[in-house]
């Protein structure tokens, strides 16, 4: 409700923005919908649209809201949609999605080989059903060839900004980032992603080499080790690990070391170092380069920002 509230809210302000200083509306909001009236959140709110999809024939900006709940149901649901979304695309309207949002805007197939993201909490779950999109989960928008995405939940306050000033400039935007008290121009949100390993495949050897990587992660963990453990040659569990995943073994083994050290840095007193050491790592560079790879932040940075000691 929030993701549809608020930038209904956003464009109208633009509006009155403009029409103080003189200068004509950017912005025509309609909500549209495949019925007159849709309940939300078990019925605690209902939506009335202005018109009905099958009455507007061209627009320039289609804005896809977050789905409630379950993503794929979500999508499942509006997939009505899909058709009519691909229409206005192709006759130049561009197309935005909040949040999970995006699922809808894949299924169009208007994605496929190009970026997105999305909340970085479904980040797994869209891979595995949409593996033709380029999906950047660490980055708070995209923009490309006229789609544009945003990461999650509040994200959408900077894809709103962002798509202000494509129709207006940089004075106006300027203004109703103030206006909302919003931070303008963040770009990442990889500070705010918790990493939970894909399980959504069939492969229970994989599972079970997941489960074995969390935890043994404080160990040196060697490829060859852990796949000999498994009775796989290495070249085979790689191939399959990549499969089920989407990671490379390295790649998990270092997410999930790295997870480890977030948590620490967020509720113990230990030194970086020493948290260092606990989770496996001895070389001080490269253990900081990886962290602000992941995160975006430096260790130093994330525990003055998220330390709840």
């Amino acid at each position: 409700m929030a993701s549809i509230t608020d930038t209904c809210y956003v464009l109208k302000t633009v509006n009155e923005v403009l029409e103080r200083v003189g200068k004509a509306p950017v912005f025509q909001v309609k909500l549209i919908g495949l019925n007159e009236e849709v309940q939300n959140n078990n019925g605690m709110f209902s939506i009335k649209p202005d018109l009905m999809i099958t009455a507007i024939t061209h627009t320039d900006l289609v804005i896809i809201p977050s789905l409630t709940g379950d993503a794929l149901a979500g999508t499942y649901l509006n997939k009505d949609y899909a058709t009519w979304i691909t229409e206005q695309y192709k006759n130049g309207a561009a197309v935005a999605s909040l949040c999970t949002g995006a699922f809808l805007l894949a299924y169009t197939g208007l994605l496929s080989g190009r970026e997105c993201t999305t909340h970085w909490a479904y980040a797994n779950e869209f891979r595995y059903y949409y593996p033709d999109v380029n999906l950047v989960d660490e980055k708070v928008i995209t923009h490309e060839h006229g789609l544009y995405s945003s990461g999650g939940n509040n994200a959408y306050w900077n894809l709103l900004l962002y798509l202000v000033e494509k129709y207006t400039n940089r004075e106006t935007v300027i203004y109703i980032a103030k206006f909302f008290v919003v931070d303008l121009d963040r770009t990442d949100q990889s500070p705010f992603i918790v990493f939970h390993g894909q399980k959504n495949h069939k492969d229970k050897t994989i599972l079970s080499a997941q489960e074995f990587i969390e935890q043994h992660y404080a160990d040196r963990l060697a490829i060859d080790q852990i796949a000999a453990h498994f009775n796989i040659t290495r070249r085979t569990f790689e191939r399959r690990f990549k499969k089920a995943t989407r990671d490379t073994v390295l790649e998990y083994i270092q997410q999930v070391k790295i997870e480890a050290t977030k948590k620490q840095l967020e509720i113990g007193r230990k030194s970086i170092q020493e948290v260092m050491f606990e989770v496996g790592y001895t070389d001080v560079k490269t253990f900081r380069d990886l962290f602000k790879k992941i995160t975006g932040m430096t260790p130093n940075d994330y525990r003055n920002k998220y330390n709840i000691g």
